[in-house]
């Protein structure tokens, strides 16, 4: 948890999104679960910022909440935070972004110097000595002489554009926004330390965050916001801005009426990210998102109770538990999710957040899904992360009952999320399938509809490859010229030589999930997810778990409009793989078992390519697979039947 550079797929892949990106066109449904702060009830609770105090503010209680190793670890790396200095960050680093697409040196000054002043601040908070005091000052200063609190891929929402930031036109990004709930942290943690030093510290810091994040917020349309469309569906940057938002404000507002009126600013923007999202709770951009997203939801309730004594409380709310679950359902086993678009295939989930928000929702299997991955992922955690800071707080606090908890990998047999059409099965010989309807207009979209993953015993056998490294050529114009969002790089068809196409019209039609006692599958039209010069009539796939047999059958029946003059089906694996056996496929696991695939040979000539990892955007791959090659296996069809039915078995 601690470094993000090692947990690339929960953090690092959701650093830069254009704002055209930001927003979808599909319809919301106007739940407005939260209250503002305009009904008497929830704003007579509203606590005063005197009484805002959710965290330990000497090293005396926190002693007595947190086990004495966590302290340590966490003193040590202030004191390893003490040997290292807040660099400043020059011009032409941030205009490298324009320059050649790299945003990467901006990133790496601004993220260190924040999470060295997070170190130092939660050091002197747990020890209390004074020691680390000087050096955070340093950091409060360096920090607050920036021009701009975001990232050079982000200042482009500016009236200006890409570039340089404007320093009379500050705007509030996700990291904007993080910046903001650090200082605010850093003045409720060791504000009288710093009235020690200076008396013009504080209200330096009050100063810059109100200037920068407080006062924007009150006038803004950003594109994340909808850009003042309130019908606008919104993504993962609506609440993870607004949970930093709403600490900003109640630690840092001393003004009732504009604390009220930031609060309602934020819930506002909370609800509009709520009412996009579909009748299950489901996240169209996948379990690593999921993290920035419904865990964001999560972490905005947490200040919202805490801020009305408890009387803001809507965590048992049937939808609250639905979007809350999602995380839960969509593990495949081990560090593995569903990934689906520019979601990454790994995960060390949060354990303690996961705990927590079944704890809140009462929700056992979500207890103990967090207490199984908090004690597999995070044996020398603290619940201390580079990003979502606000989160490892009420983290540290959970530390000792998750602990004490009970836990056991379990897994959930059959899931389908209706809204984001997303289907998933499980045998009892360890096979497991997942596969999705939707359309290719979604958040973070890759060309996918109809794509499928298979693996087996926890170990992945057909992949969605997921996304690379993030550039500037990711959210623009060609975005589609990098390979692993096109559809060819998926596992479904080139039809006439034509790939699927992006934009919300390219989807699956006659969608239906059929589940009994020993099927699960999900069947659809996937015609339209094609332009219309693939010359295709009807293309209907089904994604089977036959639980009798263990078997997963892919089945595609097509009929054309016009001439069929090729077809090439392709499957992604990471898998060593033997094609030599007409007609059937091995895949070898890494603990020397066998899946086969078996399809027509009358039908399909095959062989199989190494993918070459070899531009900027790839690199990010080898990451999320480990360093194993990518292979693409390709059945080309020897056929140009304008009907016709192809199914493939998927056993051990």
């Amino acid at each position: 948890m601690r470094n993000c550079l090692k947990k690339f797929p929960t953090c690092f892949l959701i650093l830069v999104i254009l704002v055209n990106s930001l927003v979808s066109k599909s319809q919301i449904t106007h739940r407005d679960l939260l209250p503002t702060f305009g009904e008497q009830s929830v704003t007579q609770a509203l606590v005063t910022p005197n009484e805002f105090r959710p965290f330990p503010q000497t090293p005396a209680v926190w002693k007595h909440i947190l086990p004495d190793s966590v302290i340590s670890q966490i003193i040590e790396r202030g004191e390893e935070a003490l040997k290292k200095d807040f660099v400043n960050i020059p011009a032409t680093v941030m205009l490298e972004f324009v320059r050649n697409n790299n945003r990467t040196d901006y990133e790496k000054i601004s993220f260190e110097k924040r999470n060295l002043l997070w170190d130092l601040v939660m050091a002197e908070s747990m020890e209390g000595k004074g020691r680390f005091t000087d050096h955070i000052v340093d950091g409060i200063w360096s920090i607050s002489e920036e021009t701009f609190w975001g990232i050079s891929a982000h200042v482009g929402i500016q009236k200006a554009g890409a570039g340089l930031p404007d320093v009379e036109d500050p705007i509030v990004d996700l990291f904007s926004a993080e910046t903001g709930a650090v200082l605010a942290w850093t003045d409720y943690f060791v504000g009288p330390e710093l009235d020690k030093v200076s008396k013009l510290i504080r209200p330096r810091i009050r100063y810059e965050i109100t200037r920068r994040i407080l006062v924007p917020m009150t006038t803004a349309k950003y594109g994340w916001m909808g850009s003042g469309n309130p019908n606008a569906k919104l993504n993962n940057w609506a609440p993870w801005i607004a949970s930093n938002y709403i600490a900003s404000n109640l630690l840092i507002e001393k003004d009732e009426n504009k604390r009220k009126q930031g609060l309602n600013i934020a819930i506002k923007i909370l609800n509009q990210y709520i009412n996009g999202l579909g009748v299950d709770g489901g996240c169209d951009e996948g379990p690593g998102y999921w993290t920035a997203a419904g865990g964001c939801v999560f972490d905005a309730l947490n200040l919202l109770y805490d801020a009305t004594d408890g009387k803001l409380n809507i965590y048992r709310d049937p939808f609250i538990q639905k979007m809350g679950s999602y995380i839960y359902k969509t593990h495949i086993a081990g560090q593995y999710f569903i990934n689906v678009a520019d979601a990454h295939p790994t995960l060390k989930p949060d354990g303690l957040m996961i705990y927590r928000f079944g704890k809140d929702m009462d929700y056992e299997p979500m207890m103990n899904f967090g207490s199984w991955a908090y004690h597999t992922f995070s044996s020398e955690d603290d619940g201390v992360e580079n990003f979502h800071r606000t989160r490892g707080l009420y983290n540290l606090l959970a530390i000792k009952q998750c602990v004490a908890y009970s836990y056991h990998e379990s897994a959930v047999d059959d899931v389908w999320y209706s809204d984001v059409q997303l289907m998933a099965s499980r045998s009892d010989n360890g096979l497991f399938v997942a596969t999705h309807a939707g359309n290719n207009g979604e958040s973070h979209n890759h060309n996918d509809v109809g794509d499928f993953v298979v693996y087996a015993d926890g170990y992945p056998v057909i992949i969605d490859v997921g996304s690379g490294t993030y550039t500037a050529r990711t959210f623009s114009k060609d975005r589609y010229k990098l390979w692993f969002n096109t559809s060819a790089y998926h596992n479904l068809p080139v039809i006439n030589g034509i790939e699927q196409k992006e934009g919300i019209q390219f989807s699956a039609t006659n969608v239906a999930y059929d589940k009994n006692k020993n099927v699960s599958q999900l069947s659809m039209n996937i015609k339209n997810a094609y332009p219309a010069e693939a010359g295709i009539k009807s293309w209907l796939r089904v994604v089977k778990m036959d639980k009798n047999t263990r078997v997963i059958k892919v089945e595609d029946k097509y009929a054309m409009a016009a001439k069929l003059t090729s077809l090439a089906q392709s499957l992604m694996t990471v898998c060593a793989t033997d094609i030599t056996s007409p007609g059937k496929i091995i895949f070898s696991l890494p603990d020397n078992s066998k899946v086969y695939l078996d399809y027509d040979n009358k039908l399909w000539d095959v062989h199989k390519e190494k993918i070459d990892l070899v531009t900027p955007e790839d690199q990010g791959l080898k990451h999320s697979w480990n360093g194993r090659d990518i292979w693409r296996i390709l059945l080309t069809s020897k056929s140009g039947k304008l009907k016709n039915s192809i199914r493939y078995d998927i056993h051990k």
